[in-house]
């Protein structure tokens, strides 16, 4: 396709169509060309669906053609439709499905014909509505999410009358007040989730769906809705007047041939943009000479803004029309010259939602710091001496329960460790889980203090000083071939400064696989080396070290850098020459294993070490011996928790990528019932497009069989076993076959190699889904989809009628959202606790396991801190015991849940403004706070206070209020309170706290 010829068809066209191209690379080129000439483009999105897939796993692009196609039927502009050809092979809606509804400030509303509305419009009735397309109705609150909205709106009503509008933050779910200068919202417009359906026409889709003959998951209008519209819908290109833009015959036979779809292949017989005569396109390397050699013509240029102009390289500006807008537009014709200044457009960063709900389930493992683990079993009220109180009940062995009272969550924490570790529950009243901590702490004060001690080594040596010549530099990041993301930008500048500062450089550099590391680092030794010095690379594998080698050697191609590896593949006489050229100092970066541990090198200014905690404790010393005089930079694929990084900041300097690479597609998740068939599908359509696949599958007893059953379906596949009991070289061996392509399906039981990058191997199936932990499934999904191929993630569960209810819903929302909602942050935070725990290259100790890694983690930072003499005070816990009804009352916040996350943040606050903020926090999200809600923030407030001022206890009898101190030999005071009141009780105790 060439923009030249839709250039000059739009310029003639006087009627509406709809141009059909091959992908949205080309949907783009056909948009930029349309919006020159002055057209209103709606471009929808590639949909790529077969039919009767589940489209559940496709809903943001399905929204998106929901949006667009309603604001185009809305336009009475000038306006073009652009489509990828494989969208249209879905039905489209007709025009009337397509409504929206006003609510404005001051209507009365009907509460059951609004709740009706939106049901039959495809809303999600939820608790929290936090994305896109739910609805949560709470007292005199409704939260609303429409699908073509930024941000959600929270209507506040007084009785069914709208007396407030406004929106909030879908992550921390505060409301967001209008800035100054800014009106309050006087109305919010929202369209369906799904189609403007009334009562007759969504009950008679949701039964066609019901019976449908497809096989999905869950047979529901979400997942099926498209494929069974009936009346409702008809052919996109029967609804619009159809030209396609090139020749796409071979793509459509294709498809036709290993599919049906549900409209006809020879409604695709259209007529077919014409060559252009007039224009033809440019490939642009140096505008300046195309503007002197046609200064005749009448020349155009794109740019976004004026600031992409002023930082441009023209000569001249004299008689060109600049024109303001995105898009990337070379043309030239015989009294044209059309040339742009855009780049393409890079990724957003994946926002990160902050409230992690799904925190405790009943059932969960929790650790308390004092008892050690017990099983979570929910919230309950009790009466204690006539004051209503909550408690966090916990049960231990021999079903001995133990009652937490809400004020106190900071004493608990989700148990987390390895997948697949359980731990053993504790007994209560037993000392064993003391004198587990007591060992444990001894332990950490050894490593925490072996940790300070090396980085005081360190900073007292004057680091290398490594100048960079910017220039150059620009040059060099330049020539990487693609666009670098913020956060590498980031980090390269962060390091560069470090090298360049006269101190030792310790950096840790985390991102995940395939977000480029390894530029970052190739930019630091590329300054080493231009200032004369070595570097040298240490991967913990021999494929990594290969990997990382393909990469350096390809990027120094052109610079004169000389690059060497060493690993166990090298022959005898390439190590004697490896070896010496680094002491001569002829090899100027070198990349390898442990065998690289005992070179001696010329001039040796950088060590950068891939994946640390997987090296072995010899090794580890090596290392260490090895970096104490030149500069350091660690990268590790697993994220780390941010109180480690700042209780280690005085030790170590921490950069992180976060944003990924601008080509890389994502993944698409099915859940699918265990059927032959799927497997069957999933592994043919990986391998037409040339790809490869991980097959996860949890057990080692069965896995012979399981390769078994797969040759049974395809007899010619080529299928590598790995799990834990093959040797390390073998599995190191059989991953590079793979890597080479040898084979086409990876059977393992658990989490592949996290480091390693696997281009080929773009599609993941996980067999028995149903038995791995939400945050283990997110990291086995993040294996796939990382180039710039989409990735899709199978999850397949056994028997689907034995799961419970939340088991589904877990599994849909996996569907649903692949980097976003709360299964993210709970990986995400999973995998910091863990990584926290690599970090300290303690990981594979037994003691971690029993204690969990968050407790770990806590004593490890108080450790940390106690010797580097940062905080004398290690935290004190304080016993309220005020016989007043304090709790979050459930008339207000219904959702255990909901309560139970509110619980633990305000057991948490540090400061009387967080408590505060977080009481705002709720009366904003569910209404006004009753007595005994404002009554248990009073109590949080005594509590932080009482912390700060060495109160070890606030307890009350009758009218006496008692407080007593941490302090031994401090007397306890007794406070008289005017009556038995709660009122009372709570302002003379809070009286003297504040006076103190």
């Amino acid at each position: 396709m060439y923009q030249s010829n839709i250039y000059e068809y739009l310029e003639k066209l006087s009627e509406e169509k709809l141009l059909i191209c091959k992908d949205d690379k080309e949907a783009i080129q056909v948009r930029d060309v349309a919006n020159l000439l002055g057209f209103e483009s709606y471009l929808l999105p590639d949909i790529r669906v077969s039919a009767g897939e589940d489209l559940r796993t496709y809903d943001e692009e399905i929204h998106t053609l929901f949006i667009t196609l309603a604001a185009y039927h809305q336009s009475g502009h000038k306006k073009v439709l652009i489509s990828p050809f494989r969208t249209l092979l879905i039905p489209f809606p007709k025009p009337e499905y397509f409504g929206n509804h006003t609510i404005e400030f001051g209507d009365t509303l009907d509460l059951t014909a609004l709740k009706e509305r939106l049901y039959h419009w495809g809303y999600h009735f939820t608790d929290i509505a936090a994305s896109s397309g739910e609805v949560s109705f709470r007292g005199d609150i409704i939260d609303i999410f429409p699908i073509d909205a930024d941000q959600p709106y929270r209507i506040g009503l007084f009785d069914e009358e709208v007396e407030t509008i406004q929106h909030y933050d879908e992550a921390t779910q505060k409301r967001i007040l209008p800035k100054e200068g800014e009106d309050e919202l006087d109305h919010v417009t929202f369209s369906p989730t799904f189609l403007a359906l009334d009562q007759a026409e969504y009950e008679g889709l949701k039964s066609r769906v019901e019976s449908s003959s497809y096989d999905t998951f869950v047979k529901d209008i979400d997942s099926l809705g498209l494929w069974h519209l009936e009346a409702l819908g008809e052919s996109a290109l029967e609804q619009f007047s159809p030209v396609l833009t090139s020749n796409l015959d071979e793509e459509l036979d294709e498809i036709y041939e290993l599919d049906q779809p549900l409209i006809p292949r020879d409604s695709f017989d259209l007529s077919i943009i014409a060559e252009s005569k007039k224009y033809r396109d440019l490939e642009v390397a140096d505008p300046n000479k195309l503007l002197e050699s046609h200064q005749d013509k009448k020349i155009t240029i794109l740019a976004k803004n004026e600031s992409i102009v002023r930082g441009s390289e023209l000569s001249s500006f004299e008689g060109i029309e600049f024109v303001y807008q995105e898009g990337i537009v070379n043309l030239m014709g015989p009294d044209r010259l059309i040339l742009s200044l855009n780049k393409p457009l890079k990724r957003k960063k994946v926002k990160k939602a902050t409230i992690v709900l799904d925190e405790l389930k009943p059932g969960d493992y929790v650790v308390h710091e004092n008892h050690g683990v017990g099983i979570f079993k929910g919230i309950e009220k009790r009466d204690v001496l006539g004051a209503v109180s909550e408690f966090v009940v916990m049960h231990y062995q021999n079903e001995d329960s133990l009652l937490i009272p809400v004020s106190s969550l900071e004493v608990i924490d989700r148990f987390v460790a390895d997948s697949g570790t359980l731990p053993v529950l504790d007994r209560l009243g037993k000392t064993s889980f003391k004198k587990l901590k007591g060992k444990v702490k001894e332990k950490l004060f050894a490593i925490a203090s072996q940790i300070i001690n090396l980085s005081a080594q360190r900073h007292l040596k004057r680091g290398i000083v490594l100048k960079t010549n910017l220039e150059e530099h620009a040059i060099f990041m330049a020539k990487a071939g693609f666009v670098h993301t913020e956060d590498q930008e980031r980090a390269i500048h962060e390091m560069l400064e470090d090298l360049g500062s006269g101190r030792m450089m310790d950096r840790l550099l985390s991102a995940d696989v395939g977000f480029g590391k390894t530029e970052v680092a190739m930019n630091g030794m590329y300054v080493a080396a231009k200032n004369g010095y070595q570097s040298m690379m240490i991967a913990p594998t021999t494929l990594l070290s290969a990997q990382h080698y393909k990469s350096l050697k390809e990027r120094f191609r052109e610079e004169e850098i000389k690059v060497a590896k060493l690993d166990r593949f090298s022959t005898a006489k390439q190590k004697r020459e490896v070896l010496a050229g680094l002491e001569d100092g002829s090899i100027d970066v070198v990349v390898g294993t442990h065998a690289l541990l005992k070179a001696k090198f010329k001039n040796l200014a950088l060590v950068v070490i891939d994946e640390e905690h997987k090296f072995g404790v010899k090794q580890k010393e090596a290392l260490k011996e090895i970096s104490i005089d030149v500069h350091l930079l660690s990268m590790s694929a697993t994220p780390i928790p941010r109180s480690l990084n700042m209780a280690m900041s005085q030790v170590k300097t921490f950069s992180e990528i976060l944003t990924p690479p601008v080509e890389r597609q994502g993944v698409r998740t099915f859940v699918k019932s265990y059927d032959e068939k799927v497997i069957k599908e999933a592994i043919l359509r990986e391998r037409r497009r040339g790809g490869q696949i991980f097959y996860v599958f949890n057990s080692i007893a069965a896995i012979e069989d399981k390769k078994k059953e797969l040759l049974d379906i395809l007899p010619d596949l080529r299928i590598a076993v790995l799990h834990s009991k093959v040797s390390a070289k073998e599995t190191e061996e059989e991953m590079m076959k793979f890597e080479e392509g040898e084979y086409d399906l990876l059977l393992s039981t658990s989490i592949v190699e996290s480091g390693i990058h696997m281009p080929h191997a773009n599609t993941m199936i996980v067999d028995g889904a149903d038995n791995f932990g939400i945050a283990d499934l997110h990291q086995l999904r993040g294996r796939v989809g990382r180039a710039s191929k989409e990735g899709y993630a199978y999850f397949v569960v056994t028997d689907k009628e034995r799961l419970t209810e939340q088991a589904k819903r877990r599994l849909l929302a996996l569907e649903s959202h692949s980097d976003l909602g709360s299964g993210a942050v709970l990986a995400f935070h999973d995998l910091e606790i863990r990584g926290g725990g690599n970090i300290i290259g303690e990981a594979q100790s037994g003691h971690i396991k029993q204690i969990g890694y968050s407790l770990y983690l806590r004593m490890l930072e108080d450790a940390i801190k106690e010797l580097s003499g940062q905080d004398k005070e290690v935290t004190q816990h304080v016993d309220m015991k005020l016989n007043v009804d304090a709790y979050l009352n459930e008339e207000l916040i219904e959702e255990d849940r909901l309560r139970l996350e509110l619980y633990r943040r305000l057991s948490q606050c540090e400061s009387t403004g967080e408590v505060y903020e977080i009481s705002a926090e709720i009366e904003d999200r569910f209404g006004k706070l009753d007595t005994v809600t404002k009554q248990f923030i009073d109590v949080i407030v005594m509590k932080v206070l009482a912390r700060v001022r060495g109160i070890s206890k606030v307890s009350s009898y009758g009218e006496n209020v008692f407080i007593e101190f941490t302090e031994e030999g401090k007397d306890r005071v007794v406070l008289k309170s005017p009556s038995k009141d709660d009122d009372d009780i709570i302002a003379t105790a809070m009286g003297y706290l504040k006076g103190l």
